[in-house]
């Protein structure tokens, strides 16, 4: 097939690039032993530099690059990665983690001052980093990032070549797992400080986790091969994982049967019958800790009217949505922390979540025409969403929904990346979204409607009221009156209309059944370095 012959000719250029980059020591190995990887995922990466990401897409190729402080098993679970100890104060406040002795891909020691310098760099407002909020519990984080003091205030500081000291906000119970995430990354400052931006290109990139950049065609694939300076290298079975971009998923499809994909992310819902009847076995869902939602761009008139957020909100069919269009098995939503949060007592919930569908157009229809619409004058507005199939159908169901409540919608469907640069840049009226938890605790879903949350607060939703409960449900060390703060700080944010929820999603892979060692997660983690390829 195309393809494969294909990988043959990747394969000379990835050796020709290891010999002229930093990884020139790494042994090649040939085509016949080679065990190889290709994984569908979504879209491109709109970088492989850990500052300028915040997709799931991209995240799954830097958890390959990159090792945190803490990273996941096999199973997503969080357990020690760059750091063999960690102690804490009796207060909570200080943490103090010991490195283990690794390299970069390059062969030059990884240092604590490489991740100060990442996380320095990463609240720096010069960086503009897309993700910085998550660094928030960090001491000062906050205010180095709305530019009040500068990035050397930041509460960490190395104590030697391997020894870190990092102080905290507040208590921070999710520590361990927050430095799992890709913000936490350390980055090679002498790269950095030698090549600029163009640090991240195939032949500059040195990572310290289990693979390193062989090559970057944009919008075809990205392809990573084993660092052989990796800590856990003999453990690693994977020789070469090839990432390529699949929004079309039914084409993906077509690949996967064909044997041109081993993995694919997502599925295509349209064919969920057929996949269950005919490959069940590549099939792998489980629930995670995730959130599909819509995001009303609160900047724009007539969106920051919570009449017509409310509207919007009644109008909007969750369970046609979940059980005719997509009908993966997912959960309709009415709040935004989805069950099975660690420490968080739930049941929230909005106030029309039992009225009968009759009563809730009605009442839409009334707070619309509260706010100037009707039969005569429509709401006429966009609605973005990502290229995906699936997304164009159910962007299509919600087009037919709210003409009924007198909203005249054109939809606008673009690329993964390019979508979610617009929600960045709030240049939408209303637009599809998704958040995938990146640790168990319900502030990483509460904090997307933070005043202060620029980044990710994409439709601008600004709550005083909201704020406070924010900051003191963060502030609280007993654990079940922390979970109770939270909770009265999603009823505000649901009295408020503050974003639409649709769904609390499970996994969509589809895997061969030749690939060993993928376990679904409430994560939806999945690692190279665990995984092995099997042919019969």
């Amino acid at each position: 097939m195309l393809m494969r012959r294909r990988d043959f000719a990747i394969l000379a250029l990835t050796f020709a690039l290891a010999a002229c980059g930093p990884n020139a020591e790494a042994p090649t190995e040939g085509a016949a032993t080679e065990m190889v990887l290709h994984r569908g995922n979504t879209a491109e990466p709109e970088s492989l530099d850990p500052s300028q990401t915040s997709t799931l897409w991209a995240a799954h190729i830097e958890g390959d690059l990159f090792l945190g402080l803490y990273t996941e098993d096999a199973e997503g679970k969080t357990i020690p990665g760059a750091a063999v100890e960690s102690s804490v104060s009796e207060d909570s406040l200080t943490w103090t983690f010991h490195l283990r002795d690794h390299l970069w891909s390059d062969g030059t020691p990884v240092t604590a001052g490489d991740f100060v310098f990442a996380w320095h760099r990463m609240v720096d407002p010069k960086t503009a980093a897309k993700y910085a909020s998550i660094l928030y519990p960090f001491k000062n984080a906050q205010a180095i990032v709305e530019g009040k003091i500068p990035p050397s205030s930041l509460g960490a500081r190395t104590i030697d070549d391997k020894t870190i000291e990092l102080e905290l906000e507040q208590p921070t119970p999710f520590l361990p797992e927050l430095l799992t995430h890709g913000t936490t990354y350390p980055v090679p400052r002498h790269i950095i400080e030698s090549k600029g931006d163009a640090w991240v290109r195939p032949g500059n990139l040195v990572s310290n986790g289990a693979y390193t950049l062989s090559e970057w065609a944009p919008r075809d694939h990205i392809t990573l091969v084993k660092n052989h300076r990796f800590y856990d290298s003999a453990n690693v079975k994977i020789d070469r994982v090839v990432f390529y971009p699949t929004e079309d998923s039914q084409a993906a499809l077509r690949r996967l049967r064909a044997g041109e994909l081993d993995t694919q992310d997502p599925l295509p819902a349209q064919q969920i019958d057929w996949i269950r009847a005919n490959i069940p076995e590549m099939l792998k869902q489980s629930p995670i800790l995730s959130l599909d939602y819509v995001v009303m761009n609160q900047m724009r008139k007539p969106f920051d009217d919570v009449r017509v957020r409310e509207a919007l909100n009644l109008g909007y069919d969750r369970e046609t949505l979940t059980n005719v269009i997509y009908r993966l098995g997912e959960v309709p939503a009415y709040n935004i922390v989805p069950p099975g949060v660690a420490n968080y007592p739930g049941g929230a919930s909005f106030a029309f979540k039992d009225t009968p569908k009759a009563e809730r157009i009605a009442r839409a229809q009334a707070l619309m025409r509260q706010a100037g619409y009707g039969p005569d004058k429509p709401l006429r507005t966009t609605y973005m969403t990502s290229a995906l199939p699936d997304a164009r159908r159910a962007a299509a169901a919600v087009q037919d929904m709210w003409k009924e409540i007198y909203i005249e919608l054109e939809i606008v469907q673009l690329e993964g990346q390019i979508a979610y640069a617009r929600l960045k840049e709030q240049d939408f009226d209303i637009s599809a979204a998704a958040w995938i938890a990146d640790f168990n605790d319900a502030s990483n879903f509460l904090f997307l409607l933070t005043t202060s949350n620029g980044g990710l607060n994409y439709g601008r939703y600004s709550s005083e009221e909201y704020d406070r409960a924010f900051k003191a449900a963060s502030g609280e060390i007993d654990l079940a009156k922390r979970g109770q703060l939270f909770l009265e700080a999603e009823k505000i944010a649901l009295r408020d209309h503050a974003l639409i929820t649709r769904d609390f999603r499970s996994t969509r892979t589809l895997v061969q059944p030749y690939v060993k060692g993928w376990i679904p997660n409430a994560k939806d983690v999945n690692r190279t370095r665990w995984l092995s390829v099997e042919r019969p």
